[in-house]
């Protein structure tokens, strides 16, 4: 079995879209929206997460009771996020779309089983930020333009991704405190499934929307630079929208 990957289905389905736009008769819309964003569990994100590694910690200096982990949950990771899209719809029931997010969390935290020797926690900050671009199929079974309609749809996302850790650091084998800044940019690719519906607003030109994604994707860090070479950017959206057909 061939296997193609998931970069290359990213700019084909793109260029179906252009493809399609110029051999038929078609209606666009514009589309923006914003919503929330939620990670993925602790127990369901990818193996050698940063994220998870951080949670857990492994012992430090030889004591399994005293470990580097850190004082925050994953779930400190939900945000709000922005976005929009440019759809073409063939008929009443396929339409495809491309589109471009914004989303950001910094997340503040401590050691959880060391301070300092004055007895202060030792303080970092944890940040992301995800730029996605989307290229999508929607599926709208029933109704039509100015009709309720509910939908679903599939496509490949292309995650800018900046991750950083900032404050102050304790290393492992000396307990030794010092101040740093890790940081690392990059893009991961991945599937993305969605449903939802339209409302009609003032006839076939105008809709608001109510729609659900869960997206997949998986980042590279920096071998010995953060504490795993992996960042687990996946997890589920609910965003409400607003679209106009021209």
């Amino acid at each position: 079995m061939v296997r193609i990957p998931v970069r290359l289905l990213f700019p084909a389905l793109a260029f179906v879209l252009v493809s399609t736009a110029a051999s038929a008769q078609a209606v666009h819309s514009v589309q923006i929206g914003a919503g929330g964003v939620f990670p993925r569990g602790l127990d369901s994100r990818a193996t050698g997460d940063v994220l998870v590694r951080n949670y857990f910690g492994e012992p430090m200096a030889g004591d399994p009771s005293v470990t580097d982990a850190l004082a925050f949950r994953i779930s400190d990771f939900k945000t709000g996020q922005i976005f929009g899209e440019w759809n073409v719809a063939f008929g009443r029931h396929i339409e495809f779309g491309a589109g471009v997010g914004f989303y950001k969390r910094t997340v503040p935290t401590v050691y959880l089983d060391v301070v300092d020797d004055n007895g202060f926690e030792i303080r970092q900050e944890l940040k992301l930020r995800v730029v996605p671009l989307t290229a999508l199929v929607r599926f709208l079974p029933f109704g039509g333009p100015g009709d309720f309609q509910p939908y679903v749809g599939a496509g490949i996302s292309a995650l800018s991704f900046r991750y950083s850790e900032f404050g102050d650091f304790v290393d492992p084998a000396t307990l030794d405190i010092f101040p740093a800044k890790f940081v690392e940019t990059g893009t991961a690719f991945g599937g993305l499934l969605l449903g939802g519906v339209r409302i009609p607003l003032g006839g076939d030109i105008y809709g608001l929307g109510l729609e659900g994604r869960y997206q997949w994707g998986v980042g590279d860090l920096p071998d010995g630079e953060f504490v795993a070479d992996k960042i687990d950017l996946g997890g589920g959206q609910f965003n409400v929208t607003f679209l106009v057909r021209f």
